[in-house]
């Protein structure tokens, strides 16, 4: 079925809002969501309201802590998420950093104990569009196998950057893994298959079955480049956040455990540096003019894609899988 971003944000504000959430925090969180679904990323959209709210139910996500923040060292905050709503205490966390990363030109925020922060190119994109380099890395549950095994030991661990440009930021997302988790969740959803050497089975086996990938594990991407690098991001974020390691972590897929993952968020004013940010917007075009290898396919940069699916959906709405719209509706109703 299909919806206008506006309709969207409102239903995900109230139901939040219905849960104890003040408003502001309310729209901040809806916000996160919607701006998954209209950049195409259903994996960490509306799907995950649901159980959002039945963790505000259970106590396990806090619907007003904005984290606790502790500024251990000049350039390095430590903050305890109180069990806060990921974007809220994230959003909170870069807003504290802005002002000391102007002054020394770096700052970094280590989050625990917060819920899930949702798709990691919205703080980027808020980090660029304030005029930093931003940088945000978080761990997971086990959910990938590392490079030539079959078991599920590594978070999916995503990175993303975004550099502030003069025109449109650069931004970049990606999991460590071919895929997130929440995008094999999303196949389930609708019914869909997996692409090839996306996952495997609980028997370590290569599927196609969204549902058996569920209780399996997702592959590293770029084999041992992708899980050297996965693994660096899961030691990095839990030595940094004090989190807890990726066989231990539970909260972000479920509805019965505290979140225990970790965050990183990296604040670089780029102000005053050698390079003063100069010709980025160009080059960036540049690359776009390229030569192409398929002519009916221009060359793209990190980014273009996703403002393209936005600028779709806030045009033609956005879809939603009929399973996921009856889930809602009964939210709501349950709550009416």
């Amino acid at each position: 079925m299909n919806f206008s971003e506006q309709d969207l944000r409102k239903l995900a504000g109230d139901l939040l809002v219905r849960h104890g959430v003040p408003p502001e925090a309310a729209a901040l969180q809806a916000t996160v969501l919607i701006e998954a679904e209209l950049r195409g990323l259903p994996s960490h959209g509306l799907q995950r309201l649901p159980r959002l709210l039945s963790r505000l139910e259970k106590g396990l996500a806090h619907p007003t802590a904005t984290g606790h923040q502790d500024w251990r060292r000049p350039g390095f905050l430590a903050v305890d998420g109180e069990r806060g709503l990921g974007p809220v205490v994230v959003m909170a966390a870069l807003e504290a950093l802005a002002p000391k990363a102007a002054e020394t030109g770096i700052a970094v925020a280590a989050i625990r104990n917060a819920n899930h922060i949702g798709m990691l190119a919205y703080y980027a994109e808020q980090a660029a569009e304030r005029g930093f380099v931003g940088v945000v890395l978080c761990t997971s549950e086990a959910l990938v196998h590392p490079f030539g095994g079959t078991r599920a030991m590594l978070g999916t661990n995503p990175i993303a950057i975004g550099i502030p440009t003069g025109a449109d930021p650069f931004v970049l997302d990606l999991a460590t893994s071919q895929v997130s988790m929440g995008r094999i969740h999303a196949r389930a959803l609708r019914g869909e298959p997996l692409e090839a050497g996306w996952a495997v089975d609980a028997q370590g086996r290569p599927t196609t079955d969204a549902e058996a990938a569920k209780q399996g594990a997702l592959a590293p991407f770029g084999g041992a480049k992708g899980y050297g690098l996965g693994l660096a991001v899961e030691l990095m974020v839990a030595l940094l956040a004090g989190s807890d390691l990726a066989p231990e972590v539970r909260g972000t897929l479920d509805d019965t455990h505290v979140a225990n993952k970790g965050d990183l968020l990296l604040l670089i004013d780029p102000r005053g540096a050698a390079a003063e940010a100069c010709g980025l917007a160009e080059y960036l075009d540049l690359l776009r003019a390229s030569r192409p290898a398929d002519p009916g396919r221009p060359v793209a940069t990190p980014g273009d894609g996703m403002r393209a699916r936005r600028a779709a959906a806030l045009r033609d709405g956005i879809d939603l899988p009929d399973a996921l719209v009856a889930q809602l509706n009964g939210v709501r109703a349950a709550m009416a």
